[in-house]
């Protein structure tokens, strides 16, 4: 891995409401994650230099641009961040890795499975980072341990919800993400993809998949809702659904997890909890317990607030940032769905 500089030097692409979500990461993180790298937001870019200039002021940017190429060249550069619309994450992130840059990048990962095949492979020599927060939520990563510790036994369903309604919201329905030739796909790679991104990370890979989808909008060109079955290679079956169309939901995305030994269910509109339930206890004193997290010893307990205190939104991103940063910083893999774990094509 090549040796990068006490502070490093990050350039943004792109100025909507996830830019603004990275860039207090980058501000707050070494509040709450030691690291010996400093962080300098240096330039961000963007096409509306009104608005531009705005987020700028209010994030600390310290420059602005609005040809991401030329800023992407400088060697002053270390880090290239995109949170733009989709259909720019393959161009940026090729590029970026072809002038030796760290590359951070939004989720979806790119608008197809070729797009994505080939930022694995320019981007095989450089760290890279997908910005799949969710699973560094500590709740999520304490179900994870328990997991591992075979505290649900022989897993047997898997089942996700990712449950929105700003499908319905006319004022949001213009945008990018509602388009085909900017966002790539609609609520499949807006929503289900954070699902199927917790779901390889708590049960593990999926071997076969069915699935659906539907527009509800006459002349919107892409999904408005998704749902897939899938079977897992340790032996479970899994059902997933994401909707733009769930009213009654601004953003629950859901799992409940079913083994021989017990039950484990999250809610991110509850985030801070966990619940469980233990199949081995007495008959008599089986129920479902709510966990609040993080707890003492629970995963980031350290790093964020005294137990009983919650966490937000934005610490997720932090969690995300911080264990980027310790893993550049001992040399070591970050396990986060890095590009080069795609599989084959």
């Amino acid at each position: 891995m090549a040796e990068f500089p006490e502070v490093l030097n990050i350039a943004m692409v792109g100025h909507g409401f996830i830019a603004a979500v990275h860039s207090n990461a980058i501000h707050q993180v070494r509040r709450f994650f030691p690291t010996r790298f400093g962080l300098r937001t240096q330039v961000v870019c963007g096409r509306d230099r009104a608005s531009l200039q705005a987020m700028a002021d209010r994030w600390g940017w310290q420059e602005t641009a609005v040809d991401w190429q030329t800023v992407i060249e400088r060697e002053d550069i270390h880090v290239v961040d995109i949170a733009t619309p989709n259909i720019l994450h393959a161009p940026i992130a090729i590029a970026a890795a072809k002038a030796g840059k760290i590359v951070w990048c939004e989720k979806p990962l790119a608008t197809t499975l070729t797009e994505a095949a080939d930022m694995a492979e320019a981007t095989k020599n450089v760290p890279t980072l997908v910005w799949f927060n969710y699973r560094r939520i500590p709740a999520v990563v304490l179900a994870k341990q328990m997991i591992e510790q075979e505290r649900l036994g022989e897993i047997f369903h898997y089942r996700a919800l990712y449950l929105n309604q700003s499908g319905v919201d006319p004022a949001k329905a213009t945008g990018w993400r509602y388009r085909l030739s900017e966002a790539g796909s609609g609520a499949s790679g807006d929503l289900l993809s954070h699902c199927l991104e917790m779901a390889l990370y708590l049960n593990g890979e999926i071997e076969e998949v069915c699935a659906s989808s539907k527009t509800f909008i006459k002349n919107r060109d892409v999904d408005d809702a998704v749902m897939l079955m899938a079977r897992f290679s340790n032996g479970s079956i899994g059902t997933f659904e994401a909707t733009r169309f769930g009213v009654g939901f601004r953003n629950s995305l859901s799992f409940q997890i079913h083994g021989s030994k017990g039950m484990l269910q999250f809610d991110l509109e509850d985030m801070n909890s966990l619940r469980f339930y233990d199949a081995t206890e007495t008959p008599g004193v089986q129920g479902t317990k709510k966990l609040m997290v993080p707890g003492p010893d629970d995963p980031y307990a350290r790093n964020f607030w005294k137990p009983g205190h919650p966490i937000g939104f934005e610490h997720t991103f932090i969690a995300t940032l911080g264990d980027f940063l310790s893993a550049l910083q001992t040399d070591t893999t970050f396990h986060h769905i890095p590009f080069r774990d795609l599989p084959p094509s």
